[in-house]
């Protein structure tokens, strides 16, 4: 076998890890009453490790998130070029200055003296994110360069003068606007989100004469999170069922049930594409696994292919609401509620935003007319196809099953769920070799890593405004301009839309939710049901450009210009907002199953 690189061997293992100490743990309880020392803490500090070299290998793969447009889309090759070099260069010197600020809190930790377990020091791991930034800044200087070892001079010697840089200015006070306006050259260039972020926090700290260290802190606080580690492991599990074959047997089941007309075919791809993004936690990766199967059946039921490709473009985004979505743990981390109440309050809501984006976005109107019979629902043909996909009908109970009755906490049921994946796709369905599942814990690593490091950046952002007062300002001025409690929920819909548009979810979500979250709880307004409603509108930023990433994924699937795709989806956005604005206008839509199940 290939030697592996060694961030994708040490993010893979940090994942492998994450998914063996939870199991060992559920297997050693009822023997013994105990099981690893200190396992719940090992897992989170595996999740920095996954997180800081994921990141690392993402930026390898070219897969680390930017704006995209600006200067590097110029259709100048030169205008190209000096953008590419300028975002490199300036993401190097930032990330070096992280290295900086990241060292800085290791040092203050090495007194604590505090052990994770089996004399394992927690500096120990804490010090790969100063070695994570300085990895990430070298590679970012040295991308572009015609020859290796100039390009390693080069990165070095960017990554030495952020370092050198934050290191001698720390704790001084320095202007913030030759800052902000660097860094936005830098977003419009090209560079990391990720640079741009940490970047302006660092900015905002400096302004203050307060010590960087505050920023690598939250980095940790956020990678470190009790309930983190349930985010890779649902997402290694979603890409094991998206790269084997279950997606086809899950299709030829929902065929099955709803028939091979028009009407059918439509609700059974809709549906079938939210349930995927549940698992996959990015809605991409679902139009690239179902992609392929669903615009034929979609054809052959006589769908026009436009409106087929418009309705697997945004029934891909409706998954957000779902559980074990991704999108749903995060809100629950930041906004400090259970995820098994969010996981509930996401369902009924969830569907109707399917039924919103069928009957309003026109995907139930009748296409071609039809040329050759095609088959009915049938349930002899729904029960074969139901035996034939019944490892992944099982999927969801085990996922919701075992959090649910209190078997296993959040990280345990969600290791239970990638265990439950790879086993059933490798023994059962004989789908899942080596390659492939190497394929998948390097994929995952990259999503998250790529994540991470984002939502790390954008903590420490927010931190920085709630001890600055900006949400009780938030507070104060809305309810000054916003008389009323439905003027604020349609006000907050085209806002998040906006910023939808503009931000990827997970910063979205960092960065959005600590600011208005106590604005709407000023209001009255349930913690749950806006995290429902700040995940529904979301959805539609999937689909809106230049952060709307399902109509890259679409375009580059269906070899369809972007424009093309763009244009095919407006149906979608507004049948979405319409669902998100009934959502937000009643709220026992998304409280009344938590309420009813949790008995409060």
């Amino acid at each position: 076998m290939r030697r592996l690189p060694f961030d994708e061997a040490i993010a893979s293992a940090a994942l492998v890890l994450m998914t063996l100490i939870p199991l060992i743990e559920i297997a050693l309880r009822p023997l013994h009453g105990r099981g690893i020392d200190n396992a719940p803490l090992l897992v989170q500090h595996l999740g920095l490790a996954l997180a800081m070299f994921g990141a690392i290998l993402a930026e390898r793969s070219g897969h680390l998130t930017t704006l995209g447009g600006g200067l590097a889309a110029s259709r100048s090759p030169r205008v190209q070029q000096a953008a590419r070099i300028f975002a490199n260069a300036s993401a190097a010197l930032l990330a070096g200055m992280l290295a900086a600020a990241s060292w800085a809190f290791v040092a203050s930790e090495l007194d604590a003296g505090r052990e994770l377990a089996y004399g394992l020091p927690v500096w120990a791991v804490q010090v790969l994110m100063p070695v994570g930034f300085a990895i990430l800044a070298v590679r970012l200087g040295a991308r572009g360069a015609g020859r290796a070892w100039v390009g390693v001079l080069t990165g070095t010697g960017l990554a030495a003068a952020g370092f050198l840089f934050a290191r001698h200015f720390d704790g001084s006070s320095l202007p913030l606007l030759p800052f902000v306006l660097w860094l936005l050259a830098v977003l419009l260039a090209g560079a990391p989100v990720f640079a741009a972020l940490g970047g302006l926090a660092l900015a905002l700290f400096w302004s203050e004469g307060q010590p960087l260290a505050s920023v690598p802190l939250s980095h940790y606080q956020i990678t470190v999170n009790p309930s983190l580690p349930a985010l890779p492991l649902f997402t290694l599990a979603g890409l094991v069922f998206a790269r084997s074959g279950a997606a086809a047997r899950l299709g030829a089941l929902f065929t099955a049930c709803f028939g091979g007309g028009p009407l059918g075919t439509v609700a059974a791809a809709a549906v079938l594409c939210s349930f995927f993004t549940a698992f996959t936690g990015g809605s991409g990766v679902t139009i690239l696994a179902l992609g392929g199967l669903l615009l034929p059946l979609l054809r052959d039921a006589g769908v026009p292919e436009r409106r087929g490709i418009s309705l697997v473009t945004s029934a891909s985004a409706l998954g957000v609401l779902l559980a074990p979505s991704v999108p749903l743990i995060m809100y629950a981390i930041i906004a400090r509620v259970p995820i098994n109440t969010m996981f509930l309050a996401g369902l009924l809501p969830a569907l109707v935003m399917v039924a919103f984006l069928l009957v309003f976005g026109g995907y139930l109107r009748r296409g071609e007319a039809a040329t050759v019979e095609r088959p009915k629902a049938d349930l002899r043909r729904a029960l074969a196809a139901a035996w034939a996909a019944r490892w992944e009908i099982l999927a969801p109970l085990v996922a919701i099953g075992s959090l649910a009755s209190g078997i296993a906490t959040p990280t345990e049921s969600a290791a239970l769920t990638a265990a439950y994946a790879i086993l059933t796709q490798a023994v059962a369905h004989r789908e899942l070799d080596w390659a492939l599942l190497r394929r998948c814990l390097a994929d995952c690593a990259q999503v998250i890593g790529g994540v991470m490091v984002i939502l790390g950046m954008a903590l420490g952002l927010t931190n920085y405004l709630v001890d600055a007062g900006i949400p009780d300002a938030a507070v104060e001025w809305a309810q000054a301009a916003l008389p009323g409690k439905f003027a604020f929920l349609l006000a907050l819909n085209l806002f998040l839309f906006a910023a939808g548009a503009l931000m990827e979810i997970y910063a979205a979500i960092v960065v959005l939710v600590p600011l208005l979250l106590p604005v709407a709880v000023s209001y009255g307004i349930d913690p749950v049901h806006f995290g429902v409603i700040f995940l529904a509108v979301m959805e539609m930023g999937f689909l809106c450009p230049p952060a709307g990433m399902n109509i890259f994924f679409a375009s580059a699937m269906f070899a369809k210009p972007i424009r093309e795709v763009a244009v095919s989806v407006l149906p979608a956005l507004l049948a979405i907002f319409l669902g998100a604005l009934v959502i937000s206008w009643v709220p026992e839509i998304a409280t009344w199953l938590p309420r009813v199940v949790g008995g409060g």
